[in-house]
């Protein structure tokens, strides 16, 4: 049976997308090979912004408690540390892309590591120093780090988001079924999640059928 092919809109400074791979990682460990998740993009810091208040910022993270008390979240804790703010999206997004021409594997451990890291850890993961770091908890060798500065990547990052833009995405996370421009934005309950990959499953069966 062909899998459910699920593309996710997303960013790695957005709480709600933290919930939201939470969430579909336990859809995929319940689905195993019938669910295939494929990450793109989205930009909600597309720019550097040096200088940004840290004391500002760490009041903003108090807002991380709401998505924090929903059913099904994933662990979030309040700004801890002098790192940060982060100053802009695309150096996680390098860091992810890099991962994963590596493979599917090494895409896997790093992918929820940065995600922790700035959620859970209060780590600046607009930082090289720290990305490294990630890189080498998720077991993947320093050499290979320097593929997170091929600008070709920047150049995917940036089509991917404006691909997003153009279906009509103003917002993240957003999750469409792959070869159809409907999606679903929101970070949505494991159980609605649940439900709609079930149908989705019935509609795959239905066309094998026929």
């Amino acid at each position: 049976m062909d899998p459910v092919h699920l593309i996710v809109y997303s960013d790695y400074l957005c709480p709600w997308c933290y919930s939201a791979a939470h969430r579909l990682q336990q859809l995929k460990e319940e689905q195993g090979e019938g669910l295939a998740l494929e990450w793109r993009s989205y930009l909600l810091r597309p720019r550097p912004k040096p200088g940004r208040d840290l004391e500002k910022f760490m009041r903003y993270t108090q807002s991380w408690l709401r998505p924090a008390a929903e059913p099904d979240a994933p662990v979030f804790r309040v700004w801890q540390s002098g790192e940060g703010p982060p100053s802009h999206s695309l150096p996680a997004h390098q860091a992810a892309k890099a991962a994963n021409r590596l493979g599917a594997e090494a895409f896997d451990a790093l992918h929820p590591r940065l995600m922790r890291a700035y959620f859970e850890q209060s780590r600046d993961i607009s930082r090289e120093p720290v990305l490294r770091a990630l890189w080498a908890e998720a077991g993947l060798s320093e050499e290979t780090f320097a593929n997170a500065t091929d600008p070709r990547l920047v150049q995917q990052i940036l089509a991917e988001h404006n691909e997003a833009l153009g279906l009509g995405i103003t917002g993240v996370p957003a999750v469409r079924v792959a070869g159809t421009d409907a999606f679903v934005t929101g970070a949505q309950p494991l159980a609605v999640l649940r439900r709609w990959i079930g149908r989705l499953r019935d509609g795959v069966l239905e066309r094998q059928a026929g």
